[in-house]
């Protein structure tokens, strides 16, 4: 989710008992964390120990019956009592393959608790004259959240939970489909996935959407989702859809982004800003300044060019809209990274999680506000109570609460939860400055734009790509 620059910012069974047989189908561990997304797998010994269990029942048997037709007949009765206990023994298979559309709980998936690490990049060798400053090993020493496992293990679960629900939707959105139903599928994904349903007042913000599935197209460049009210869109095959969303867990939000276009025309636009992105992640680190890493972004955006419709476009980079970095609820957490040089000279430090995207357009690369509404958002400096003389708003402020705190939501959000009536009282919330309101954000009609983005995690030695998957 792509956050404005300041100064274009608008809005802020049987007893067996006497002949028991040890049973070790315990099963086997589960497969290794990068493995995450093999086929089926069968747990436990599919042979078993079912003949030695039957040659010491009949040897038994032997022992105590004697010779002639008791013999035979306690035989026959052992016999009939290892089968029974063949078929009680028949083994379950478990499968570890995600199911489409997914719906298993990764935590099925990984009964271990344990979540794949995402891409691990070293640091390119730093220079002399960038050693960190008193003060940033004072936010340093803040970030507790680097010293507690816990922490990593859940950034990286709501980590392969983006992965799964994306490479769903790249393998069934397709042309012909609403807006609408791509949506919801990602959402009902990402609910599934984290096997909370969000519907009890304070579960979201245990865990859920990170903000709005977001589904624009062509020259609209970010902040577009469908909302009830709306005339329903059909994906075209013409379309370059940028799908845009985020899952966190405990207010930590994996951002990440990809573009869909069905038409190879299109293609070298997507190439351009997947390589910045890229470009965006290998410069990033700890003590490196954010302006050199937009300085690379930025060339390596420009030597790109499109051709559509015989005419030659050159891609440029956005100028009015960044990265950023995150903090637990805080998807802008302050920090912002352009896709364009600047003179800025802050730095990005230890312990920091930062959302590198990337947006590229055939346009001209400023973006304004277009018509209609992406979502809402309690202010960071709203009070916890409200007072207002419309009885919605104050109703409304409690379920947003409740519900959201200061992540940011939909109307397709808040009518699930089954709230009616709420525009009168959402109005006033806005304009009293407790609720910021986000609008889609374009371009100039007729161009097109694409968005690529992860989420890195800024470490002493190393910086993880979380997000990072096999597509991109």
């Amino acid at each position: 989710m792509g956050s404005k620059s300041p100064e274009h910012n608008g809005h802020p069974g049987n007893d067996a008992s006497s002949c028991s047989i040890s049973n070790n189908n315990t099963g086997g561990e589960p497969r290794g964390t990068h493995l995450s997304r093999d086929g089926d797998v069968s747990l436990g010994d599919e042979n078993g120990d079912d003949d030695d269990d039957e040659g010491a029942t009949t040897a038994g048997v032997e022992n105590h019956v004697g010779g002639g037709t008791d013999k035979a007949t306690a035989l026959c009765t052992a016999e009939s009592a290892s089968k029974n206990k063949k078929r009680k023994k028949s083994k379950k298979k478990t499968s570890s393959k995600q199911s489409s559309p997914p719906r298993v709980p990764v935590s099925k998936l990984f009964p271990s608790g344990q979540y794949p690490t995402g891409e691990i990049q070293k640091y390119e060798p730093a220079d002399e004259n960038t050693a960190r400053t008193t003060a940033a090993e004072t936010r340093y020493l803040s970030r507790h959240h680097l010293h507690d496992e816990t922490f990593f293990n859940n950034y990286r679960k709501a980590a392969e939970i983006h992965r799964q629900v994306r490479r769903w939707t790249q393998e069934t959105a397709r042309p012909g489909q609403s807006l609408t139903d791509i949506a919801v599928g990602i959402d009902d994904g990402v609910r599934a996935l984290l096997d909370n349903a969000g519907l009890e007042p304070g579960s979201c913000l245990k865990s859920g959407l990170g903000f709005p599935t977001g589904l624009s197209l062509n020259n609209c460049v970010a902040h577009w989702t469908p909302n009830p009210g709306q005339k329903d869109v059909i994906l075209d095959r013409s379309d370059v859809m940028k799908v845009d969303f985020g899952v966190h867990i405990n207010g930590w939000i994996v951002d990440s982004a990809f573009t869909m276009s069905f038409d190879p025309t299109y293609d070298n636009l997507l190439t351009a800003v997947k390589d910045s992105t890229n470009t965006g992640i290998k410069n990033s680190g700890v003590d490196v300044r954010i302006s050199d890493v937009s300085a690379a972004i930025q060339e390596v955006m420009e030597s790109y060019e499109v051709e559509i419709s015989g005419k030659t476009f050159p891609v440029k980079p956005v100028r009015n809209i960044t990265g950023h970095n995150i903090k637990a609820y805080q998807i802008h957490a302050g920090k912002s990274v352009p896709f364009i040089k600047t003179k800025d000279q802050t730095k990005m430090e230890e312990g920091e999680v930062f959302a590198i995207e990337t947006f590229g357009t055939t346009g001209r690369g400023v973006l304004y506000d277009g018509p209609g509404v992406y979502g809402y958002g309690k202010s960071y400096s709203a009070p916890t109570k409200f007072s207002s003389s419309l009885a919605s708003a104050r109703s409304l402020y409690k379920t947003i609460n409740d519900n959201f705190g200061t992540i940011v939501f939909c109307r397709r959000y808040l009518e699930r939860l089954g709230v009616q009536r709420y525009l009168a009282g959402m109005n006033d919330l806005v304009n009293k400055g407790v609720v910021d309101v986000y609008e889609p954000l374009i371009d100039t009609p007729g161009s097109y734009s694409a968005q690529f983005e992860h989420t890195i995690l800024l470490g002493e030695k190393s910086k993880e790509v979380i997000s990072r998957g096999d597509d991109y």
